[in-house]
């Protein structure tokens, strides 16, 4: 049997410890995020096409961890699909697109009834109890009110759009102080003049108005969607703003998820920290976007995530995290926590999303005209998709910035891996002298050298 088939296969024996283990590493590898977005404000979005497919009980649920985690939520929900089926039954011909369409009276009230509807469905799935379901012991506010002042579109090119609206103002001191006290915003896509007028509005402007006013740490979109698809087929999972932009000027992304795609722009351009689009009829989709690396679907910053940086001393500690295992089997030589403040100034990092998941070090031999990269390592969770590619072209841009004409590293067990990146094998006689006095030739390292 192969070694890769064997390593997979764990008998029925062994099942409940490999589960356990399973368990205790997810739960340990989310702790980060789990810090990271503590007191932090999220505003989640979805229509009614989410309603409708019923998952609003799966999604709840998820949400209810969110806020037992420290997370702040409002909550901005759709009604088109719910809109649209009270017009059908009252024998009204009017139907609403995604967009903005003029709503006269009769629709107006179709709306309202929409989202009340949907607004007492989703009270009463944050209300549920059940012992045995992730709602267990779970006691959360779920708080509407007039937060959002609206004002009529107006008439534009002609069209007198007479009920619909757009957003005037948010209330964010009281929104402030409803998620400060650990309660659940909810918000109906209905806003109201000071004269008293109401006037419908289009979910993604609402959510998007809020989370710039709010300055909120994400905007999540639930669609219909998976997100922005690359040229290869997978989903693209980040995207720089800019980047974001041209895909929409292009005309390349299909209509549904440009439509989302142009809104989460905007929030991330008027300085919301990230924007997603996710797929709602994935199971657990919010907590796999925001607990995992890559999550599942397209995130919108205003510059990729993935940073490069000198480390600092405060990054000492993720940096042994990192080293620690790979000195436990005998790769790496044990290096101490004093080692690592002392020479921490050469190290870099590798960054995302605040969880420092890459590094790698580089010493000088300047005399020799030479720099010696080590403890280049990637979380495995994060091998195979070109980190350790990374971290040695910055390295060897680096050594280049300080006047090394080569690159070596002392390697036991990766000695394939530097080859087919364009190192040779060499010999302690090739090492700079200072470097030769301290080679340790009991664990018998390979030489690997690069022209630069």
């Amino acid at each position: 049997m192969p070694d890769s088939l064997e390593q997979e296969t764990v008998s029925a024996q062994e099942a409940p410890e490999f589960a356990a283990a399973q368990f205790v590493r997810w739960f340990r590898e989310v702790a980060p995020y789990v810090h990271a977005f503590r007191g932090k404000t999220f505003v989640v979005a979805f229509g009614g096409e989410l309603v409708q497919a019923n998952v609003l009980n799966t999604l709840v649920q998820d949400l209810s961890l969110l806020s037992a985690l420290g997370i702040k939520l409002v909550l901005v929900h759709g009604s088109r699909p719910q809109v649209n089926e009270q017009l059908r039954l009252k024998g009204f011909s009017q139907q609403f697109d995604r967009g903005r369409s003029p709503m006269d009276a009769d629709a107006l009230e179709c709306a309202k009834e929409a989202a009340g509807e949907i607004r007492l469905d989703i009270e009463a799935a944050f209300s549920q109890g059940l012992p045995n379901t992730p709602m267990s012991h779970a006691q959360i506010r779920v708080i509407s009110g007039n937060f959002v002042t609206a004002r009529p579109t107006g008439i534009i090119d002609g069209v007198d759009y007479k009920h619909t609206g757009q957003v005037r103002k948010i209330d964010v001191e009281a929104l402030r102080s409803s998620i400060d006290r650990g309660s659940i915003v909810l918000l109906s896509p209905l806003g109201f003049s000071p004269t008293g007028e109401a006037f419908n509005l289009a979910m993604e402007e609402l959510a998007t108005s809020v989370a710039t006013a709010l300055r909120a740490e994400k905007l999540i979109f639930l669609t219909e969607s998976p997100g922005v698809i690359s040229e290869d087929g997978s989903v693209d999972t980040e995207l720089a703003r800019l980047d974001a932009d041209a895909l929409l000027a292009s005309g390349s992304v299909d209509s549904d998820t440009a439509f989302y795609l142009q809104f989460a722009s905007r929030a991330v351009k008027r300085g919301v920290t990230r924007a997603h689009l996710i797929p709602f009829s994935m199971d657990g989709v919010v907590l796999l976007e925001i607990f995992t690396h890559d999550g599942v679907g397209t995130m919108v910053v205003e510059d990729t995530l993935d940073d490069l940086r000198p480390a600092t001393i405060d990054d000492v500690g993720a940096i042994l995290q990192l080293i620690e295992p790979l000195e436990q089997d005998g790769t790496l030589v044990p290096r101490g926590r004093a080692v690592i403040e002392r020479d921490v100034e050469n190290f870099t990092v590798l960054e995302h999303d605040g969880v420092i998941y890459g590094c790698a070090t580089l010493h000088d031999f300047p005399k020799d005209q030479m720099a010696e990269m080590g403890c280049l390592i990637v979380h495995p969770e994060w091998q195979g998709t070109g980190e350790g590619e990374i971290l040695l072209r910055h390295m060897e841009s680096r050594a280049r910035g300080h006047g090394a004409k080569r690159l070596f590293v002392l390697t036991t067990r990766t000695s394939h891996w530097f080859i087919k990146r364009g190192f040779v094998q060499g010999g302690v006689a090739d090492l700079p002298k200072e470097k030769q006095a301290h080679y340790n030739r009991s664990r018998n390292s390979l030489i690997f050298i690069k022209r630069l």
